[in-house]
């Protein structure tokens, strides 16, 4: 069985990352989304809400598994999942600059090797962070993300604590 994973935080999910993992479900016999949790990062949504909605988006297709990825190396994750390939989708030069050294070092600790999907053009302008800014300063993102992602940013309550982005006046 030809198995990858798509990792990421997928802090919204967007339809970015779906066009691509759904682009891997035909390459591979299955596609782990690993969902990851970065210690560095600040998150908008916790780990069980972004797998629901993970599980929630990818329910319709086959061959798609969602799971936490826990913690430690992805290339450590890949050899206990039997994973041959990781999968990351390309917006532009600069995701590649990032992903190439990572991509080496992958192969180099557990001989996974990394499959660069470039995203499509509909959706290269996508991130999350500027997803959850745009909502955050209430701009309408329901052409990029999927219902469940949709659903769980509209029934946001309680007021926000954080902080506040400084924006610099110009001179």
């Amino acid at each position: 069985m030809r198995r990858a994973v798509c990792p990421g935080s997928f802090d919204p999910l967007h339809k970015g990352h779906i066009e691509v993992i759904a682009r891997a479900a035909a390459l591979f016999d299955e596609v782990i989304v690993a969902v990851s949790t970065n210690y560095a990062k600040n998150y908008r949504f916790s780990l069980a809400e972004r797998l629901e909605m993970s599980r929630t988006t990818f329910s319709a297709l086959s061959g798609i598994l969602v799971e936490p990825m826990g913690e430690g190396l992805l290339s450590d994750y890949c050899h206990a999942r039997g994973v041959s390939a990781i999968v990351k989708g390309l917006r532009s030069s600069s995701d590649f600059d990032y992903e190439l050294p990572m991509a080496t070092m992958n192969r180099q600790l557990s001989g996974v090797e990394t499959v660069f999907l470039p995203g499509d053009s509909r959706y290269l302008h996508l991130s999350s962070t500027l997803i959850k800014e745009i909502h955050t300063l209430g701009g309408d993102v329901s052409d990029y993300v999927p219902r469940a992602v949709l659903r769980r940013l509209q029934g946001d309550v309680g007021p926000d604590t954080r902080p506040v982005p400084i924006i610099p006046r110009p001179l």
